[in-house]
């Protein structure tokens, strides 16, 4: 045998570099790997960081300060699948951190990890494809990258994958998708609604629970209500509320039924299959909280739609309803009462929880609880609303009391509904009463300074609808409740601003209040807003006229008219036209004001200071300009001064008064010496003495401490007195008219042909009045050659005096005139009724005492005046 020779060993190529196995407990070591060329690195470096971030969030953090998603990136669209895998693997970890979803948003990997869910790809690679978008989708500008990039309908695809893990991620990303109405609208177009129907059979409850979460949020449009319907999912909707052991599935199937049953075919469909009457029983004999609460939420919801209220009446759910009052829990008995609240829209039930349900409702008024309250007071408010007898009920129920206390509530709509009951019942009389005695405006003070429009609203038609009375009135203004009210006309919405308006003019119907509500400026602010055509109501001018019934003499410049109700007393002052938004001074400031060529002021004033009523034997006269009686003696003297020699108007010292009467003496007249022939020297300087002192007027600017008062005008009293002496006891209202026009023609210059008026020099007497008094104020007494408009005003203010009802309107041109409205007992008919009165114009220049008919008040007035 030949001798064996040993083979020698070939050496390793020199350019190939020698397996290596590295084992590495760095993360960031394992990072740098992602970077390499080979698919073995690449793939073991996955799996290493995979094993990594599912530690915790710690890891996944550090993974993210350390680099490693960008690279990851990367790896998404690798060639090897396994590579591939592996890196799908990580994001769907990954991707529940916020910083790396902010960060994979920059980095624009949605059409990345999308391209994942492509059928072809393995289980796995879904599975974790749909987690990462699951995770994305949590926020909004996830939702939207999602949608753009196309992810819907592969994640509509993959609902019937046979995976669960597949299922449940991609249903919980639709989930959150829908929550915007346009993913809503594409999900009908890809008919998504079988695919999610059939996951309500899964064994996986997780499954069956986001499946009809999203069905909640879907069935919110009609369409997909429809679908829905069309596909036989409220028969499996019905079977998950008769299982009892889907139990937790029942909160949600109960809104998305709730949803459905908004559609009248709905309704109608589950009142005819039993469905219905089956969800109603299924309510009130439900002990589960949740359920009893969505239950009458969903009937809420459909009971909004009128045809839908009758089923549900049909189906008797008032009784359900009641008997979920009774819950013990909170939220059930807040929407027990908000479904009765809708459900009261229908009459039928309105008149069934008279007797069954208003009193539990009372009760749950008084809860601790915020959120019931309110929602009790909602059913309330609903109840009463046109319904008296309801309201009735409610009081009966003792209910005044807690909806007073409501009114000092946190929450706005509590204090809002609680108003509305208030409101509602204070309609009738007797339960006002009731109201008014709990101090009701005391507890509106807070609601009316509330920065809530609603609650402002209420609160002031609340106001209106307690403040008919004189005491609830005083109770207002007592306590500083006009101030926040008349704050409520400046508002910007239509709403508050009616009902205050509302308010004011119920409450101008007091004189103290109505004077109160003027100086916090309700009248001025009234008058802005009805000059405004958007801003004006019907409550505003009604509100604004109410107020102006308490200030006559500005009622008369801007409107021109009196009516026979706008009784003139004392203090009242013709200023002449003003325009709308023109301001009228109070009569203290204008007769402060220097003398000036503007018209003449008419002021009607019977008060003085005189002990004893002037008498027709001791005359008032020789008064100066707002100066009152010094002595009743003094007043005796110059009576029979002036029984010795008559005097007439300043411009007509000797002549003979028309009247017959004794006139006003003002400081420039000249007495005749006649008359005080035959005095001693010391009684002609002390009477002369008396009238210097009588002329000084009263009101000086010197001495501001001192009240003022009108300037008085004995010559007006002494004509009260004698109308009411002579004229009052007539029987007959047309004698009276007629002698008190020929009383009043006589004191301001007697009758006046047509011929002769440009001959009356009333001009020239009135700006002598006006020098005289130093006053641009002249008080109407004193006048003694008058136009139409002085005697129209005397008539007005002389027939209020002795109740002699007359209008009195001004004309253009110094006109003026008085309307006054007899009976025609001639016109009487055949049963014995009495035709409408006739009006007519009371002549007091050319025929005083002379009725003109009035028919065409254009024609009439220029054939009379």
């Amino acid at each position: 045998m030949g001798k064996k020779i040993k083979k020698e060993v070939e050496p390793p190529p020199k350019d190939v570099f020698d397996p290596l196995t590295i084992e590495s407990k760095k993360a960031a070591t394992v990072v740098l790997m992602l970077n390499s060329p080979e698919e073995e690195i690449l793939a073991k470096a996955c799996e290493a960081i995979y094993k990594f971030a599912l530690k915790g969030e710690e890891n996944k953090a550090t993974l993210l300060e350390l680099g490693a998603v960008e690279p990851l990136t990367k790896l998404l669209t690798h060639e090897d699948k396994v590579v591939r895998r592996n890196a799908t693997m990580i994001f769907g970890i990954l991707a529940s951190n916020s910083d790396v979803k902010k960060l994979l948003r920059e980095l624009e990997v949605m059409n990345s990890v999308i391209a994942q869910l492509a059928p072809e790809e393995e289980v796995v690679i879904h599975e974790f494809a749909s987690l990462c978008l699951a995770n994305m989708s949590v926020e909004y500008t996830g939702k939207v990258q999602i949608f753009e990039h196309g992810g819907l309908e592969p994640l509509i695809r993959l609902l019937s994958s046979p995976d669960p893990d597949v299922k449940k991620n991609s249903i919980e990303c639709i989930y959150n998708l829908v929550q915007d109405f346009q993913c809503r609208t594409t999900l009908q177009e890809l008919n998504a609604i079988p695919p999610i129907l059939e996951l309500l059979k899964s064994e996986y409850p997780i499954i069956q629970l986001l499946a009809l979460k999203t069905l909640g949020v879907i069935t919110c449009d009609k369409e997909s209500r429809t679908m829905l319907k069309d596909n036989q999912g409220l028969d499996q909707l019905t079977k998950i509320l008769e299982a009892k052991e889907l139990n937790d599935l029942h909160v949600e199937a109960l809104s998305v039924i709730a949803n459905c049953l908004e559609d009248m075919d709905t309704m109608v469909l589950m009142q005819q299959t039993g469905g219905l009457k089956k969800l109603l029983s299924f309510a009130e004999n439900s002990t589960i909280p949740d359920i009893q609460k969505n239950a009458a939420k969903a009937i809420t919801k459909a009971a909004y739609d009128p045809e839908n209220r009758k089923i549900f009446h049909e189906q008797e759910v008032e009784k359900c309803l009641v008997t979920l009052l009774g819950s013990d829990s909170e939220g059930t008995k807040i929407a027990a009462s908000q479904a009765i609240s809708a459900m009261s829209e229908n009459s039928s039930s309105k008149d069934f929880f008279n007797t069954q349900g208003i009193p539990q409702i009372v009760q749950l008024l008084r809860s601790d609880n915020e959120e019931v309250r309110e929602a009790a007071a909602l059913a309330l408010a609903n109840l009463t609303t046109s319904s008296p007898a309801n309201a009735n009920a409610a009081a009966e129920a003792d209910a005044i009391d807690p909806l007073i206390n409501i009114l000092s509530s946190k929450r706005d709509g509590a204090i809002a509904n609680a108003a509305t009951v208030l409101t509602n019942m204070a309609i009738q009389e007797p339960l006002r009463s009731v109201i008014q005695s709990h101090e009701v405006m005391h507890a509106l003070l807070g609601p009316l300074h509330s920065t809530n429009t609603v609650v402002q609203s209420t609160a002031a038609l609340t106001v209106a609808a307690t403040a008919c009375d004189v005491e609830a009135r005083n109770e207002l203004r007592n306590c500083g409740g006009l101030e926040p009210l008349t704050e409520l006309l400046h508002s910007k919405i239509d709403e508050v601003r009616r009902h205050a308006s509302w308010a004011v003019m119920v409450c101008a119907s007091d004189e103290l209040t109505a004077v109160e509500l003027c100086r916090l400026g309700a009248l001025d602010i009234l008058e802005e807003i009805n000059l405004s055509v958007s801003r004006k109501n019907k409550f505003s001018e009604a509100a604004y006229n109410k107020l102006l019934n308490h200030n006559l003499s500005l009622k008369y410049s801007q409107t021109g008219y009196l009516s026979s109700s706008n009784i003139i007393t004392d203090g009242f002052y013709d200023y002449g036209r003003i325009n709308p938004g023109t301001k009228l001074l109070p009569l203290k400031e204008l007769c402060l004001q220097e003398l000036n060529d503007h018209r003449a002021i008419l002021l009607v004033n019977s008060k003085s200071d005189t002990s004893p009523p002037p008498s027709m034997e001791d005359k008032l006269s020789d008064f100066g300009y707002g100066r009152s009686i010094s002595s009743s003696s003094s007043l005796r003297r110059a009576s029979k001064e002036k029984n010795t020699a008559g005097f007439g108007s300043p411009t007509e010292e000797k002549s003979e008064p028309t009247s017959g009467r004794n006139t006003v003496l003002s400081r420039g007249t000249t007495k005749e010496k006649g008359s005080r022939k035959g005095r001693g020297k010391k009684e002609e300087e002390k009477v002369k003495e008396e009238e210097e002192v009588l002329a000084v007027p009263k009101l000086t600017e010197g001495s501001p401490d001192k009240e003022w008062y009108p300037p008085p005008d004995p010559e007006f009293c002494v004509y009260v007195y004698e109308v009411t002496k002579s004229i009052l006891p007539i029987i007959n209202i047309k004698d009276q008219i007629e002698a008190l026009a020929k009383y009043v023609a006589d004191k301001m210059g007697g009758k006046i042909s047509k011929e002769k008026l440009s001959d009356f020099s009333w001009e020239l007497h009135i700006s002598e009045l006006k020098f005289q008094l130093k006053s641009n104020v002249i008080p109407i007494g004193y006048i003694k050659k008058g136009i139409f408009y002085h005697r129209a005003l005397l008539f007005k203010a002389l027939a209020d005096k002795i109740g002699v009802g007359c209008c009195l309107v001004r004309g253009e041109y110094s006109r003026a005139w008085n309307e006054v409205k007899l009976l025609n007992e001639a016109r009487k008919g055949i049963i014995g009724r009495l035709p409408p009165p006739e009006e007519y114009i009371v002549d007091l220049m050319f025929h005083p005492g002379a009725l003109l008919k009035l028919r065409s008040r254009e024609a009439d007035l220029y054939r009379f005046l």
